[in-house]
């Protein structure tokens, strides 16, 4: 992977990230956080790792995937990209693990004590 498909990565990530929080169709989508963005060698698709603070999955893809074509169009805009990968959404369950892993581990610790 070379460095500017890096830069381009990261670029990306901050843009939606803002595009997100500030202009999305759906309201509720300023919820959503942005963890990674991956960009295939030859640029063909984004994968775009997502989370958010309350709600279900379903919502926040069905959302994200009805302003797909929205937030590629700004996406390009703001990169000023002639070839604009098509957009994957991909919910991050990282932080749901974390958290699960934390419990159980929680829990291990309150039962050596009793």
């Amino acid at each position: 992977m070379g460095l500017s498909l890096k830069r381009l990565e990261s670029l990306a990530l901050r843009e939606l990230s803002m595009i997100l929080r500030t202009d999305a169709k759906h309201k509720h989508l300023s919820n959503v956080t942005i963890t990674e963005v991956r960009i295939t060698n030859d640029l063909s698709f984004m994968t775009i790792y997502y989370t958010f603070y309350d709600g279900k999955v379903e919502n926040y893809e069905k959302s994200l995937n009805d302003c797909k074509g929205y937030l590629r169009s700004v996406l390009a805009k703001k990169l000023n990209a002639r070839k604009m990968p098509e957009l994957v959404f991909k919910h991050d369950e990282a932080l749901e693990y974390g958290n699960h892993i934390d419990k159980l581990l929680s829990e291990i610790k309150k039962n050596e004590q009793n």
